[in-house]
C-alpha cells in the first residue's frame, strides 16, 4: 500500500504536535523505541521488531547531522510500516535509502524530510534565493533531502521545481 506524501506530512505534524518537538532521538523515547548504536560496515541504520519490541540500530560512528537524518528515517519506518516489519520481522536495510525500487525507503525518506525540514525554514531560505545546497547546509541537512522536501511542497501545490536527486543517496 502506497502512503501519499500528503498523508505523510499529516502525521509528522499529528506527531510533533503531541510531542512538542522535531527531534527524533525524542521522538522516539517518547514512543518507546530503542535506540542502539552498531559497529555497522555497510547500513547506516535498521528498523526491527524484536519480541514485538521496537528497536532502531544506527551506525555507532555517524557524525551527528547523518545520525539525526538516518534517526529520522528509521523513526519514519516506525511511524509508517510497522506492521510490515512485523510481519517481515524487521528490515535489513543494507542499501538504506535506494528508493528508486523501494516505495517504504521513499516514504522513510520523506518522512525524514518531513521532520526534519519545517516548510517555514525552506520556504525562508528559497525566498532568500538559497539553492539545494545552501539549503541543506543551513539546515545541517542533505542536498536529496532538501530535493524530497521540495517535491513535498510541490505536492502540496506549491510553485517550485522539482530538484535532481539521487536515487540511492547516503548509501555508502
Amino acid at each position: 500500500m502506497y502512503i501519499k506524501i500528503q498523508e505523510i506530512a499529516e502525521r509528522v505534524r499529528e506527531l510533533t504536535a503531541r510531542f512538542g518537538t522535531r527531534d527524533p532521538g525524542e521522538l522516539c523515547a517518547a514512543l518507546g523505541v530503542e535506540v542502539l548504536a552498531r559497529p555497522f560496515e555497510r547500513q547506516k541504520g535498521a528498523y526491527k521488531i524484536v519480541m514485538r519490541n521496537p528497536f532502531i540500530f544506527i551506525k555507532s560512528d555517524l557524525d551527528p547531522a547523518m545520525e539525526r537524518i538516518v534517526l529520522a528515517h528509521e523513526l519514519g519506518h516506525h511511524c509508517l510500516h510497522r506492521l510490515e516489519a512485523q510481519r517481515l520481522g524487521g528490515f535489513q536495510e543494507f542499501n538504506i535509502f535506494e528508493m528508486g525500487t523501494d516505495r517504504m525507503e521513499y516514504e522513510a525518506n520523506i518522512f525524514a524530510a518531513e521532520l526534519l525540514l519545517p516548510d517555514e525554514d525552506v520556504l525562508d531560505a528559497i525566498r532568500e534565493g538559497r539553492d539545494t545546497h545552501q539549503i541543506a547546509a543551513a539546515l545541517a541537512s542533505d542536498v536529496n533531502l532538501v530535493a524530497l522536501k521540495a517535491d513535498a511542497l510541490i505536492s502540496r501545490g506549491l510553485p517550485l521545481r522539482p530538484q535532481d536527486r539521487a536515487g540511492g543517496f547516503l548509501k555508502g
